[in-house]
């Protein structure tokens, strides 16, 4: 159907998809469905921060255009809140059986975060979606699809969205400094991708709170807004304890949580990421992931953290004598 004959749809139009980054081959099959003016049910599944709502939404506001009304072309739900069965039973069942206004195909239904949804509810939901398919069009959204029930993805067609790569995000976020006439560093871009870890969100999030800090944006300031220690002075203590300089190692340590001021559960999980790029043996990378696990578990159980800190170099200086 074209453009001119679908009267719900202005002719000139944002390509709201377009905005969409290093999700091509996903925003090519929903352009399609735009273009079509028809689409089966589907699920977004995929990490946090990679577009899967705003993929979502970017449909639906070129599908409907000026006709993109809340709970009348299209409902969003998150399934965080609403979770139970009794508001399948009630809220979704009733918009999905509604019939959509006379000059739009269909109405969508976005369900985010569908993944936390109960198996009753589910199970509710999966004859719903059977019901009501020529009224209403179901968007799945979650971080995991194997915890959707096998009913419900024989159902839909599943995308699967993939993290964002560097480039992507240090692009995205050059353009929203530029806009927000933020200075922003190559160290201070490289910091954000880096704690990032392929999620937008974040990184958008964490450019929002260093802003309020400085126009100027670096890289401590970065790590310092995200509770994060540069790499090179986690790897410091790393290659001190396994040389067995335990006073030194605990020295940086006791400085690195002064000046950044991290819990302990924080240090682990930095050193955790720094000891698989360490210049050491792997038996000795499998031993302190060993030791990472269990002082990780000790913290998680309420048991000092200057004590257990200081006890994991320790064990880490000792793995130097059984070599």
């Amino acid at each position: 159907m074209s453009i001119e004959n679908r009267p719900w749809v202005e002719k000139y139009r944002p390509h709201f998809l377009d905005d969409i980054v290093n999700q091509k081959g996903i925003i090519k099959r929903l352009k399609q469905f735009v273009k079509d003016v028809s689409m089966p049910h589907l699920i977004f599944a995929g990490p946090a921060g990679t577009g899967k709502t705003t993929s979502a939404l970017a449909m639906v506001r070129e599908l409907y255009g000026r006709k993109m009304a809340p709970n009348s072309t299209y409902l969003e739900l998150n399934a965080s809140d609403a979770r139970g069965i009794d508001v399948i039973r009630t809220y979704i069942k009733d918009f999905a059986k509604a019939k959509p206004p006379m000059d739009i195909p269909f109405k969508i239904l976005i369900l985010d975060e569908a993944d936390n949804m109960t198996s009753a509810a589910q199970q509710a939901l999966r004859r719903t979606m059977e019901r009501y398919t020529k009224n209403c069009r179901m968007i799945l959204i979650c971080n995991y699809s194997n915890k959707i029930i096998p009913p419900i993805q024989s159902r839909c067609v599943v995308f699967r969205f993939s993290s964002l790569n560097d480039e992507d995000i240090g692009a995205r976020l050059k353009s929203i400094a530029q806009k927000e006439g933020l200075s922003l560093s190559t160290g201070g871009i490289n910091a954000l991708v880096s704690v990032s870890r392929g999620d937008a969100r974040r990184a958008i999030n964490y450019l929002q709170s260093c802003g309020t800090i400085s126009k100027k944006i670096n890289e401590d300031i970065v790590f310092r807004v995200a509770g994060e220690v540069p790499s090179e002075k986690i790897k410091e203590i790393l290659v001190n304890a396994i040389e067995g300089q335990l006073q030194l190692s605990i020295k940086i340590l006791n400085d690195i949580i002064s000046e950044y001021g991290l819990s302990g559960i924080n240090i682990i999980k930095n050193i955790h990421r720094e000891i698989y790029n360490l210049e050491t043996s792997e038996d000795t990378k499998i031993q302190i992931s060993k030791l990472l696990a269990e002082y990780e578990y000790r913290l998680s159980q309420g048991a000092t953290e200057e004590i257990q800190l200081k006890a994991l170099l320790a064990n880490i200086v000792m793995l130097k004598d059984l070599e």
